[in-house]
């Protein structure tokens, strides 16, 4: 009898198994993925409980005691521990303690590229208790005085190859901010070195008190993202939002014996929260790279050990364009965290480099609601089920893509997509989802706020973002709406690029949209103008214009001339036909041009230039 029970038990576990295989293959990784949800957030529930606010600068502070001469950050060849980082942030705060130029609260503004010192920076004057506020280095004149003014900077802190830029604005900037540049010497009026200053100051410890927060839903950062409409935007960034973000490697897999390369902008979030934050988490090593190298990156990545890396799709695709060489897959690399990349690259980039499981994750920097691909599904950003969205409420919803708006029905609610079609991902906003805004303006805030939803009351967050849910509850990313499109791992905001092209005194109006590119990540610029009566063309000015006040990744690579421009029902630009159209010259009957950075013009788009993008040869 007992062989009979063992032997029944053993097939109905197997049973289990099969069915469990068959009807529910992910299970064990939604499971995985939930305890870990649920652990951290029980964690950050009990130190609320316990009246103890725990910050990330806290748990750096924390490690630096724990494990000071581990190192923390390399870069260019040089060792800098988690206790050099504390002693080189202590003096930063020191300097501007002794000054007495910044208290609680003040917001600086960081203008520096990747190297060790935007960190000394972030943190020192993180320790006094102020709001910082990054840069984007790629950024010029009118639109970066609106970034330092719009969230109220009293400072500004340069590195030293951003002096140029600085000299830039200098002229126009704000006589009450104060200026400070990274180096020992400047002749610049107005400004004040920081090097020589930190040589001196002490490194003993500011008093915790600068720094101590009484919320985790204070703000401590801002970050700025191309919107949906005009200048840049400084999304608020709390300390809530930077231990989410930090959290992340550590929910994808990855531990304090790891090593973290970071080539992304520091003044991205996720170069910042997730990658210089998740190592603080993890207490683990970052590999800190002022640019990034296709050429470089695996040398990088065999000399330093590099177990985890950070990506966008463009930089898979990068690796992937470079020529073929020996021992590809003679690394350490397994872990890949980032967003953005294609199959067909995902699956080329597993093929090329060996067995590294990719992260693929999405979230929007100031955005409520975040997927993480926990299964490695090629091509999708995350995955949902049940419990998740009892944590994050979400819904996909029918959306007009001629009116631009979403689409309600005759009751006035929105409705939900189908598994299968695209729809408009929105997000609940509540006391546990809530959606911090932007700096300044409450109108932007506002505008990205859906209100009376599904029913009366409900309020949502509108992530610009079409997706797709399958049948297995995979999400995928579809496209962009509205006036934003992505180009270079970077948010263009299209009125941004139109304003600045309709300065030209030859400009009656000008459409600015993104239109894909085969095999390239996002949508290239293209901009459809109307000239003004009786003025003329000038490709050289226009490129002049462009090149001047527009970052490289915003310029528009494609110009079309138009004699009309089409207009919504609600007089709106109409963008919907000219997307479709692209850029091709043999269908398009009106005048096309490419942007031909090596002759400094726009030069007229032949078929022969048309056939050169479409198979590569030509560089965008």
């Amino acid at each position: 009898m007992l062989p009979f029970l063992v032997t029944g038990a053993a097939a109905g576990i197997v049973s289990l198994h099969l069915i469990q295989k068959l009807l529910f293959p992910y299970f064990w990784h939604d499971l995985k993925y939930l305890l870990k949800v649920v652990k951290y957030g029980l964690t950050l529930e009990i130190y609320r409980l316990r009246g103890k606010i725990f910050t990330v600068l806290d748990r750096f502070m924390k490690q630096a005691e724990r494990q000071p001469n581990k190192p923390f950050i390399l870069y260019d060849g040089d060792v800098h521990t988690y206790q050099d980082v504390d002693r080189r942030s202590n003096r930063v705060a020191q300097v501007f303690l002794q000054q007495g130029a910044l208290k609680k609260g003040d917001t600086v503004a960081l203008l520096m590229s990747n190297e060790p010192d935007f960190i000394h920076v972030w943190f020192g004057v993180a320790k006094l208790g102020c709001v910082v506020a990054f840069l984007n280095f790629n950024i010029r004149s009118t639109s970066l005085l609106h970034c330092i003014s719009s969230c109220e900077s009293k400072i500004l802190i340069v590195g030293e190859d951003m002096l140029g830029t600085l000299e830039e604005i200098l002229p126009s900037l704000q006589k009450d901010i104060g200026v400070w540049v990274m180096t020992r010497d400047c002749t610049l009026p107005r400004v004040n070195t920081l090097l020589d200053k930190l040589e001196a100051a002490s490194e003993d410890c500011v008093p915790v008190n600068f720094r101590s927060a009484n919320n985790l839903k204070s703000s401590v950062l801002y970050i700025f993202t191309s919107g949906t409409t005009g200048l840049p935007k400084a999304a608020v960034i709390t300390h809530l939002q930077i231990l989410k973000g930090a959290a992340g490697l550590w929910a994808f897999g990855a531990t304090a014996d790891d090593t973290v390369y970071i080539t992304l902008p520091l003044y991205h979030s996720a170069a910042s929260l997730l990658g210089i934050g998740g190592c603080i988490e993890l207490g683990a090593t970052c590999v800190l790279r002022k640019k990034f190298s296709s050429s470089q990156f695996w040398n990088d990545c065999k000399k330093y050990n590099v177990t985890v890396i950070q990506y966008i799709g463009e930089l898979c695709r990068y690796l992937c364009n470079q020529p073929v060489k020996e021992g590809e897959k003679d690394h350490q690399v397994r872990l890949a965290v980032g967003n953005g990349v294609r199959s067909d690259v995902w699956r080329e980039f597993l093929d090329r480099f060996g067995a590294i499981k990719m992260c693929e994750f999405y979230g929007a920097t100031e955005g409520n609601i975040c997927f993480m691909n926990h299964t490695g599904k090629i091509g999708s950003v995350g995955r949902t089920n049940f419990f998740y969205k009892l944590f994050s409420p979400f819904d996909l919803i029918k959306y007009d893509f001629k009116k631009d708006e979403p689409i309600r029905n005759r009751h006035g609610w929105c409705e939900k997509v189908k598994k299968g079609e695209a729809g408009l991902l929105i997000s609940k906003v509540n006391a546990k989802n809530p959606f911090f805004g932007y700096a300044g303006s409450k109108k932007h805030t506002e505008k990205k706020l859906l209100c009376e939803v599904f029913k009366k009351g409900d309020i949502y967050f509108n992530t610009g973002d079409l997706m797709v849910q399958d049948q297995e509850n995979f999400l995928y990313f579809w496209d962009r709406i509205g006036d934003t499109y992505r180009w270079k791992g970077e948010n263009v905001a299209t009125t941004e690029v139109s304003d600045v092209i309709g300065m030209l005194d030859f400009i009656q109006e000008a459409n600015v949209y993104g239109v894909p590119v085969p095999d390239h990540e996002g949508k290239a610029g293209m901009v459809s103008v109307i000239l003004k009566p009786n003025k003329s063309l000038d490709l050289e000015q226009m490129y002049e214009q462009v090149v001047t006040y527009l970052p490289g990744y915003a310029c528009p690579l494609f110009l079309r001339l138009q004699e009309t421009m089409e207009m919504t029902g609600t007089f709106k630009q109409q963008k919907f036909r000219l997307v479709r159209e692209g850029f091709n010259p043999s269908a398009i009957t009106d005048p096309l041009y490419f942007l031909y950075s090596s002759k400094k013009s726009y030069v007229p788009l032949t078929k022969e230039i048309h056939d050169k993008i479409l198979s590569g040869q030509l560089k965008l």
